[in-house]
């Protein structure tokens, strides 16, 4: 199993970071490999990837889900295991701080041996300052949901 786990500190308040954190169908403007996602409902999204050449594609599940806090995911079905938890922490009134765990089931020899040397962490580090960018550059969030979505239901 890999696991990776980053963090990034982002120049906007956390309830800006957060918002656009929500906004799914926005991941490919940060997301490298991310070719696209779409949300079918509050909790469910499909997303295409093309990563080193290899296309996926897979659905996941919004387990945990609460404003200015935490988004928690895994995969349903398929080829693709994975899952993870977003967290969001103010350091001030404009600065907040965004953790990022992903535990993950490498398939096939070519994404365990990018899981054996770090690649996958080197990935979520770039996506994470990709994101800081956009929303440090853009000051306000393109969108919002700000529902809750209890764990276990």
């Amino acid at each position: 199993m890999g696991q990776v786990q980053k963090s990034i500190d982002v120049d906007v308040p956390v309830s800006t970071a957060y918002n656009q954190w929500t906004q799914f169908e926005s991941f490919p403007e940060f997301m490298g490999g991310v070719e696209s996602i779409t949300q079918s409902d509050d909790t469910h999204t499909h997303w295409v990837t093309n990563i080193a050449g290899v296309e996926r594609e897979f659905d996941a599940e919004i387990t945990e889900q609460h404003p200015d806090e935490r988004v928690a995911w895994r995969s349903v079905g398929g080829e693709v295991q994975h899952g993870g938890v977003v967290t969001f922490h103010r350091l001030d009134e404009a600065t907040t701080r965004v953790m990022v765990q992903i535990d993950w089931q490498p398939s096939g020899a070519a994404e365990k041996v990018a899981s054996a040397i770090n690649v996958d962490d080197r990935q979520v580090e770039k996506d994470l300052e990709s994101f800081k960018q956009l929303i440090e550059s853009r000051g306000n969030e393109s969108g919002a949901w700000r529902g809750d979505v209890d764990a276990g239901s």
